[in-house]
């Protein structure tokens, strides 16, 4: 078998600043809450300390989770299946029989956009959504993936 098809490069700035976001955005406020609301029961200066420790770990996550999961996120196309692998504690290989591709979704968000980068969303017959997702792709290979599912799910099609 192929090896697996790697993210963008690019791909790996996307993700750390989707990480950052969420530390500033989610972590940041609730420890600030929580060290607010923990100086009441200790001392503030233990509540503190206890608060920037965690938002240090946060940081230390923000940093090298997303490098993490830029390793483990691929994708192969072989002849009957895509097959697309992703997770860093619980790795997973999502195979998508191109026979039940009903149809390929190109879509960017803003900060999809801002890096050039493009998202796949593969949808198959199970109607539950997107049943597999690719991340961080150059467009070009985003539309060239999109054209070979739906030409292979079209010849594969049976009917």
């Amino acid at each position: 078998m192929e090896p697996f098809v790697p993210p963008s490069p690019r791909a790996r700035a996307l993700f750390h600043l989707q990480a950052f976001s969420r530390l500033l955005l989610f972590w940041v406020p609730t420890v600030t809450v929580a060290t607010m609301v923990g100086s009441a029961t200790w001392s503030f200066g233990g509540a503190l300390t206890i608060g920037a420790s965690f938002l240090f770990l946060q940081a230390l996550l923000a940093l090298w989770w997303p490098w993490l999961s830029y390793r483990a996120l691929g994708w192969h196309l072989g002849p009957t299946e895509l097959l697309v692998r992703r997770g860093v504690l619980i790795r997973q290989i999502t195979a998508i029989p191109l026979s039940r591709i009903q149809h390929v979704d190109v879509r960017q968000g803003p900060l999809e956009q801002a890096f050039g980068l493009t998202r796949l969303h593969v949808h198959t017959a199970s109607g539950l959504g997107a049943d597999g997702t690719i991340p961080g792709l150059e467009p070009e290979d985003a539309e060239r993936l999109r054209q070979e599912l739906t030409r292979a799910a079209k010849a594969d099609d049976g009917v």
